[in-house]
């Protein structure tokens, strides 16, 4: 076996090795078979809110156990037929299987940061927020850019997206936009997201052909579970009814249904603009308590708190990812160093490698300056 494909190998045993660890492998099946005989419990769906957790938690581990022992018994298959190949000169099977030991380790490096995603909300779905900044009807024209990625992330990751308000830019494209992206770890992925992106590109709203940076932020923070109580007092909050700025023509709002919710102590804004008003009211104040409920949450994950940090004001010197494409094209993350010359390819939706790379840094307790020294 060539020395390339001992190191994938090996990598993927390694990977296989941590999945087993993060996952308890030894009491996996004992775990498992609890929650099968709770299941069959008969005043099981007497609390339905118990038997929905139980339900997702052992679905959950059904999923993992599976993921482990199909990624074993790949390699094992693959490792097997390579040398079934060596001892029969037969080339095309050797290159096939060292073709899929190769894909193998891609996704059991993927599977391993994956089973890193076990915080306290990161399997829940999402909010997530893009607000454009400095500069003008080309940070508006920018923030749609980024609308679009992460819907096309989402939707190429089988998530569920549903666009809860956005507001026009004056010229062109978006002052902001508010999507839920819901799906298994919807937020424990996107969470990396939060914080100021920023883009150098030549401009095509400037006549003179000329450079110009634009900068957005990103938010993104977890859809609150039913069975977290957040207790909102109605005296901290200000309700109020708008007219939708929609994108004009028969889709924009004729009656004062869209809703902004202020929360007073925190300084929190929400705002829905569906069609029905109680609708929209019902979206905000969900939206709001995940909010507080995010601010709780940063109290107690340092990594999250990171995340917040870095957020800052949509301008120089807080961008945690930049993507330039004049005068050349690359795509950089500024907390891990991992970057990209298909820019294309990230503008379409191609996030993964770098909310893998933030999420381990993250695990790994490591800074910024740290993880740019490595």
């Amino acid at each position: 076996m060539r020395a390339e494909i001992q190191n994938a190998v090996a990598e993927v045993e390694k990977s296989l090795d941590l999945l087993a660890q993060r996952l308890d492998w030894d009491t996996a099946e004992h775990r498992l078979e609890e929650f099968n005989a709770m299941t069959e419990d008969p005043d099981l769906w007497n609390d339905p809110d118990r038997a929905q957790k139980l339900m997702r938690d052992r679905q959950a581990l059904l999923d993992s156990m599976n993921t482990y022992k199909g990624l074993k018994q790949d390699l094992k298959d693959n490792v097997e037929l390579i040398e079934l190949g060596e001892m029969e000169d037969d080339k095309d099977v050797i290159a096939d299987a060292e073709g899929a030991i190769k894909d193998l380790k891609e996704r059991a490096a993927q599977k391993e940061i994956e089973a890193l995603l076990d915080g306290e909300a990161d399997a829940n779905d999402t909010f997530l927020e893009i607000n454009s900044g400095a500069g003008g009807t080309e940070s508006c024209d920018w923030a749609s850019m980024l609308a679009r990625m992460y819907v096309r992330w989402a939707e190429a990751h089988g998530y569920k997206v549903e666009l809860q308000s956005e507001s026009a830019g004056e010229e062109a494209g978006i002052k902001s936009a508010a999507y839920k992206i819901s799906g298994h770890n919807a937020y424990g992925w996107l969470k990396s997201e939060s914080g100021v992106h920023r883009l150098v590109r030549i401009s095509p709203f400037d006549s003179s052909a000329r450079r110009h940076t634009s900068f957005c932020s990103v938010w993104v923070y977890p859809v609150v579970d039913d069975n977290i109580e957040i207790e909102v007092n109605p005296a901290d909050i200000r309700v109020d009814t708008y007219r939708s700025s929609g994108a004009g023509g028969q889709h924009v709002n004729t009656t004062d249904s869209a809703v902004r919710i202020t929360h007073h102590p925190t300084g929190i804004v929400v705002t829905s603009s569906e069609k029905s008003q109680h609708q929209n009211r019902d979206i905000a104040m969900k939206a709001l308590k995940s909010r507080l409920y995010q601010m709780e949450l940063e109290k107690r994950t340092a990594s999250i708190q990171e995340a917040h940090d870095n957020k800052g004001e949509a301008g120089w010197g807080n961008q945690i990812r930049s993507y330039v494409l004049q005068p050349y094209q690359m795509v950089k993350d500024l907390r891990t160093n991992v970057e990209t010359s298909d820019t294309q390819g990230v503008l379409d939706g191609d996030l993964d490698k770098f909310m893998a790379a933030t999420l381990a840094l993250q695990v790994s307790g490591k800074s910024r300056s740290e993880a740019q020294t490595d």
